[in-house]
């Protein structure tokens, strides 16, 4: 540490600012993505033509798994900030 500067904090605050705040919406967008997974391989492309919203959600069962465990990586995330702030 120098006069001026404090490296060891301006390390984990960059760390943590990069977790938080790029870290859980990138969790949550991966989440998004496993859960419009097609089922069977199939092609997630609707026709030309078709105006309705046919989609079939949990398609994948596999993909609604991880979607499920990157959400709640993200609601623990969101648990664990509100508990530190009302805790100090």
């Amino acid at each position: 540490m120098n006069a001026w500067v404090n490296w060891d904090a301006l390390w984990k605050i960059c760390m943590l600012g990069l977790i938080c705040g790029a870290g859980l919406p990138a969790i949550f967008a991966i989440g998004l993505k496993a859960l419009s997974l097609p089922a069977n391989g199939a092609t997630a492309v609707p026709a030309a033509d078709d105006d309705d919203d046919d989609r079939i959600y949990f398609g994948n069962i596999w993909g609604a798994m991880a979607a499920a465990v990157c959400f709640a990586i993200v609601l623990a995330a969101i648990g664990l900030g509100i508990q530190w702030i009302v805790s100090s």
